[in-house]
């Protein structure tokens, strides 16, 4: 498939001009579109001007350099809900991929520490402004919010930014593990630095083996890992008769050998779930962990 342009001897009008610089980007454009797996388009122009642009190279033909990144559409910040959650133009709901922010007040939840300061942030920072959004694997969640990496036309990486400040943790869930590694040292440097929720002693690290009511929200525990199990969906790291760390089979091949957790005093983070009398925290990501010893 190719398209060709003839270059004129005469004169031609500035119009003119435009308009061909607008024929010859469209025909890129739609070569590149119909084309599908192509990777390469090449252009040519023979002895009398004739250009031709083609995914067949030719003898003295050059490869064009194609943006392959997906286009970007810019939205406008109507209401920011809290600290990883916005509402865009057309009542578009966006909650900030990899990220937790702690929750505010609410008729059904009361706020955690650190739940306002995230939000005034994000609301100073995203107000009226245009954002635009970077979706990973998933584009929404169960409910019906779009997922997304939320970048400002300057290049700010709004998600790396509340982690770098400390108003945010990273929590990465599969198959959405874009920007994971980035943001896994922005969230050490913010811990190392003492830096927003780091600094706080509501999530201060736990003891998981003293657990006997179920926290609210997000938290830190440390935890001595006596036995690894493994059942038809869940692998367990068994922390005592009643409190385990759960890690889907599904996701397995994300993480390490469990073995290597054994005996082991680890530090993980997550939500606490109760059945009974029996406390699990399901971990999704290499990120939750840290080795202590």
């Amino acid at each position: 498939m190719h398209f060709s342009r003839s270059c004129q001897k005469h004169p031609v009008s500035p119009t003119m001009m435009w308009i061909n610089r607008w024929l010859v980007c469209f025909a890129i454009i739609l070569l590149s579109t119909s084309l599908g797996l192509a990777s390469t388009i090449y252009r040519a122009q023979d002895a009398e001007g004739n250009v031709t642009y083609s995914d067949k190279p030719t003898p003295d033909a050059r490869p064009l350099k194609l943006d392959s990144r997906p286009s970007r559409i810019a939205y406008q910040v109507i209401k920011v809900i809290d600290g990883d959650t916005v509402t865009l133009e057309g009542g578009l709901r966006v909650r900030l991929l990899g990220i937790n922010a702690p929750e505010i007040d609410s008729r059904n939840r009361t706020g955690e520490p650190g739940g306002t300061q995230a939000k005034n942030w994000l609301r100073d920072k995203l107000q009226g402004r245009h954002v635009y959004l970077e979706y990973d694997q998933q584009e929404q969640d169960h409910y019906q919010r779009k997922l997304a990496h939320l970048h400002l036309a300057s290049g700010e990486h709004i998600n790396l930014s509340l982690v770098e400040k400390g108003l945010a943790t990273v929590v990465i869930i599969p198959p959405n593990i874009r920007y994971a590694d980035t943001m896994i040292r922005a969230q050490r440097q913010a811990e190392k630095q003492r830096l927003g929720i780091w600094a706080m002693t509501h999530y201060a690290p736990r003891s998981l083996a003293k657990l006997t009511e179920k926290p609210a929200g997000w938290q830190r525990y440390h935890a001595k890992i006596s036995k690894v199990d493994r059942s038809r969906r869940f692998s367990r790291l068994i922390v005592s008769d009643n409190i385990d760390i759960r890690i889907a089979n599904s996701d397995l091949a994300l993480f390490p050998p469990l073995q290597q957790f054994l005996n082991k005093r680890i530090e993980v983070h997550g939500w606490i779930s109760r059945s009974k009398d029996h406390f699990s925290i399901r971990v999704r990501h290499p990120s939750a962990f840290i080795l202590l010893e």
